[in-house]
């Protein structure tokens, strides 16, 4: 049975959804809904008292939790940020970053790797991308951390009133003296024709923030993780590097950085899979257990790099597709190489069972991956070890 009731952590009811075939087409049904304040409402009525918080506030307004036609007018203004060619022109900087991580891996023989590289690594582009300044970056990873948890709605609703009140006045500073990142750019489209107002402004900041780091850090964690508990498939791309494009790809699907979309409601009574879901009730898709469908991918808790991975849903479908999968491909891809290019040999410090998964009901990712590390190259010598934000290229006018 691929749709059915379940009972969230939180205690609320709702309709999941997990063969591939219905989660593709739910996907992309405008009859599941995402109009927050729509939600609020319906988790007032149908959720635990207080979990509704969780749906309030900044995290109501922003892209991912609207609907058309305000979900095409908030995408417009960032789409144009994120196309294959503009994430192209981050690579120097992205592999500067990377060159500057991995150098100071290769001075050690053992690390955690998320510390070191999954985390620093696209919390850095993404800060340099909406011009946070360094010294608040640790602070915005802690609160975009339990944003994404599955911590008590009061620790979520805290998190995320601290989180709007500091870019509240990040943006009021960009307004004064807009500078050449995406806040300034979002702050100046709103200037020129009232297409945002001051709390959209903060929320896609929130969500570009959050979604623009997270899906990255688990996508570099959990393929690193696939890799080192698959050595023949890690020897495979040791030898042939041409299959790592389609390696992050299979990552994706085999274990990828979200485990279910977020949530929809029924605008109207919808069958999916047979099952006819009532008006107004909540649903949940599992891209997890879509990708895992053996109808769809074969043998698929194998993870194969030369799978044809096409059409996973690793990343969603529809007009909510993950606007940040160019540059979650191009950190991928950089930090991979990377590594293989520094270490001849990298190898998990403990056993894979006791690995800890962070506490979280949407993404997929490790809390710590502790590994041995044998180097086979001197650090990278372009770079003074310091992670400077560039000053000469301005990717979103």
């Amino acid at each position: 049975m691929t749709v059915r009731q379940v009972t969230m952590p939180s205690g609320f009811r709702a309709w999941l959804v997990t063969g591939y075939t219905e989660a593709r087409a739910a996907l992309a049904d405008h009859r599941l809904a995402k109009d927050a304040r729509r939600v609020a409402g319906l988790m007032e009525r149908l959720a635990p008292p207080g979990d509704g918080a969780r749906f309030t506030g900044l995290l109501a307004r922003h892209m991912l939790n609207t609907d058309p036609p305000d979900h095409e007018r908030l995408r417009t203004l960032v789409n144009k940020a994120f196309t294959a060619r503009r994430v192209e022109l981050l690579r120097p900087r992205v592999q500067q970053i990377c060159d500057v991580l991995i150098g100071a891996l290769a001075k050690r023989h053992e690390a955690d790797l998320m510390d070191s590289l999954a985390v620093p690594l696209p919390i850095t582009v993404i800060c340099e991308l909406l011009g946070v300044p360094d010294g608040d970056r640790q602070r915005f990873r802690d609160l975009s951390n339990t944003l994404v948890s599955a911590l008590p709605a009061g620790a979520v609703a805290q998190a995320s009133a601290e989180l709007g009140d500091y870019l509240g006045e990040l943006v009021a500073r960009k307004q004064a003296a807009p500078g050449q990142d995406m806040i300034s750019a979002l702050v100046g489209a709103r200037d020129a024709d009232d297409r945002l107002n001051d709390d959209e402004v903060i929320s896609m900041a929130v969500l570009l923030l959050a979604a623009g780091h997270e899906t990255t850090v688990n996508l570099i964690g959990n393929g690193l993780l696939a890799l080192l508990t698959n050595p023949a498939q890690l020897a495979a791309l040791r030898a042939d590097r041409s299959l790592l494009p389609n390696a992050i790809e299979e990552v994706l699907r085999y274990d990828g950085p979200v485990s279910h979309a977020t949530m929809r409601y029924t605008a109207e009574p919808v069958v999916i899979g047979g099952v006819e879901i009532p008006s107004e009730e909540f649903v949940v898709i599992s891209l997890d257990a879509a990708d895992h469908d053996p109808g769809r991918f074969h043998d698929p808790e194998r993870f194969d790099l030369r799978r044809q991975t096409a059409g996973h849903l690793g990343f969603g479908h529809g007009i909510h597709y993950c606007l940040g999968a160019p540059l979650a491909r191009l950190e991928a891809e950089i930090a991979f190489t990377g590594l293989l290019d520094a270490f001849s040999a990298i190898e998990l410090a403990v056993p894979s069972g006791q690995l800890r998964w962070r506490l979280s009901t949407v993404m997929r990712g490790l809390e710590r991956l502790p590994v041995r590390l044998t180097p086979q190259l001197p650090p990278p010598s372009a770079h003074d070890g310091v992670l400077k934000d560039p000053t000469t290229t301005n990717y979103w006018r």
